[in-house]
């Protein structure tokens, strides 16, 4: 089976301008209520040669701990591969057999997975369908006939997004990435910033005017069009911020959005649907498109929305009222649809989630909002961590099992217990505890490198004394924040690894989803139309809350909002870079 990822519970009008096969009932006029089973077969994308379609299944009868659905083609379809269930095809006949975590089928319960297939001439759906041997989609298991119901072969339309197919295990690998040319226009203007003005950075969406560009700026089909011409013959990955979710970012004021918390009508309609529909555009099909699904808005859920001291009042109204969960199954779902867009949800970071009693309920609310309104597993190509944040990937000097006269370094203050000490081991982790809640065993992870490499005279070059616990984990780590919860333009901060495609088993790249020299928050507040707070946080004069164990910030002092242009912060990114800039 190869990693796929595509939605399986669409709507028969999955793209604009675009139709879709399905077969769901019976004859005309008959109940399928009393139906031992029934069948959802929908065609998603099709292309002159071959088609992508997803298949589910709702058993009615007796519960099932093991499941086979066959079927017979009419014409000369062939199926070159699937996903979620073991597809195997002998001539005409076709068999889908469960995989061993979705074997369970209780009665009234639905099991999906789908496929890629090669056809010509017509593409029609087959007749009938068998589950263990008994017939679906007719009362008391008799023959099917799909009858008038049966809207026959699809016209993919002008807007179909083409033979995408199977999509790559590892969507950088191959391939280059996206320059953005504004960002790197502003880089390449700083003293020495031709250093790194080539390398490829992310596209922050992160709010619905950004979709048509903001002050003359690029919007998405800007983007876009600019992609196919850096792509060339070859493959490139455009990297794109989905972040405008109702309340967004609730525990953090700098990062405020235009939606209220209730707007999830509004999220979806002009902000998701809309670049769902530029994306399905024919002409962009060729791109591969990796999405970092809405930064901080799940973590926020697991651990500042009730029962902890770093619960806020927006945190709660956004559990309550279920709109994170149900924003970003939506965006999973509708742009897990399109044959050549990867989704990473935002996973925080080690310094957030590490501890076990994070972690373990991080993932059920991963997994929760990736299995529910109308989001699949398949929706996910991956998760990311460290986004816009400064811990290391790597720390090479002490690990987490190290220990001091018999005293595990865990019980140092700057460890505070947690289970890891840096990102890549974090994305690890957390990648085995994911595929074990039954995400995909292919599951890739990203990790943000821009601004985490902690460079200049503060590295220190080898372990520290082994004095006590505290001394050697302080002597050794090269993040020489105050406090792993301090987040907002850090002092000594400096441009981290460069973006590569797996640089490790499990990592499918390094990125630089944060463009350097882009501010984290205002550091005093500034009015602005762009519905962004003071977060002090972002305040140098600040002592710190319970986020960050009541430290001072080490945030640098006269920033802008978020997002604009910090100058000063660019050139400390560079001065401290690790590795070193030429």
């Amino acid at each position: 089976m190869s990693r796929t990822r595509m939605s399986l519970l669409t709507a028969l009008a999955l793209l604009t301008g675009t139709s879709g096969a399905a077969l769901i009932a019976g004859p005309a006029g008959a109940s399928t209520a009393a139906a031992p089973c029934t069948v959802d077969y929908k065609v998603q994308n099709q292309w002159d040669t071959g088609f992508t379609a997803a298949v589910t299944i709702t058993n009615n009868g007796a519960a099932k701990s093991s499941w086979s659905l066959k079927w017979s083609y009419a014409g000369n379809q062939k199926i070159s591969n699937g996903w979620n269930a073991k597809v195997s095809q002998s001539g005409a006949s076709v068999t889908a057999a469960n995989e061993s975590y979705n074997g369970t089928l209780g009665t009234g319960g639905s099991a999906s997975f789908g496929f890629q297939a090669s056809y010509s001439g017509t593409n029609a759906i087959p007749a009938t369908f068998t589950l263990d041997g008994v017939a679906c989609n007719v009362d008391g298991g008799g023959p099917t006939d799909p009858g008038p119901t049966d809207p026959g072969p699809t016209d993919p339309g002008p807007t179909d997004p083409g033979p995408g197919g199977s999509k790559a295990a590892n969507p950088y690998v191959g391939a280059k990435v996206y320059v953005n040319p504004e960002w790197s226009a502003k880089a390449a203007a700083e003293p020495g910033g031709s250093r790194i003005s080539s390398q490829p950075t992310a596209v922050w969406l992160d709010r619905i005017a950004a979709i048509n560009g903001v002050n003359g700026g690029m919007g998405l089909r800007a983007h876009l069009d600019e992609a196919l011409k850096q792509k060339g013959s070859g493959e490139l990955v455009v990297q794109l911020v989905i972040y405008d979710l109702p309340g967004r970012d609730c525990a953090a004021l700098a990062s405020n959005g235009e939606l209220g918390p209730n707007d999830l009508d509004k999220y979806k309609s002009q902000y998701i649907d809309p670049i769902t529909s530029i994306l399905s555009e024919s002409k962009y099909a060729g791109l591969r498109i990796a999405t970092v699904i809405e930064p901080d808005s799940l973590p926020n859920l697991v651990t500042n929305a009730g029962g902890t001291n770093t619960t806020t009042d927006a945190c709660v109204t956004m559990k309550s009222n279920g709109n994170y969960e149900k924003g970003v199954s939506y965006a999973l779902d509708k742009l897990g649809a399109l044959a050549n867009v990867y989704n990473y949800i935002d996973a925080g970071h080690h310094g957030w989630l590490g501890w076990d009693s994070n972690l373990g309920p991080s993932v059920q609310e991963f997994a929760k909002v990736a299995t529910s309104n109308g989001a699949s597993m398949s929706d996910v190509t991956g998760f990311i961590v460290n986004t816009a944040n400064y811990s290391p990937a790597k720390e090479p000097n002490f690990k987490v099992t190290d220990s001091v006269n018999g005293q595990t370094i865990r019980q140092s203050k700057w460890v505070d217990w947690n289970q890891y000490v840096d990102e890549q081991s974090f994305a690890l982790g957390l990648r085995d505890k994911l595929v074990a809640a039954g995400f995909d065993s292919g599951l890739g992870m990203l990790i943000d490198t821009s601004r985490n490499g902690w460079g200049g005279s503060a590295r220190p070059a080898g372990p520290g004394p082994l004095t006590s616990v505290d001394a050697y984990v302080d002597g050794s780590r090269v993040d020489r924040r105050i406090h792993a919860g301090n987040w907002c333009n850090q002092s000594g901060a400096g441009i981290g690894e460069r973006p590569t495609a797996a640089p490790a088993a499990g990592i499918d790249a390094y990125v630089w989803v944060k463009p350097p020299g882009e501010s984290d928050g205002n550091s005093a507040a500034i009015p602005n139309d762009e519905g962004k707070g003071f977060d002090r946080m972002c305040d140098p004069t600040y002592g710190g809350n319970a986020r960050n164990g009541n430290n001072p910030t080490g945030a640098l002092a006269n920033a802008p909002l978020a997002g604009h242009w910090f100058s000063a912060q660019f050139q400390q990114l560079m001065q401290n870079a690790y590795p070193p800039l030429p």
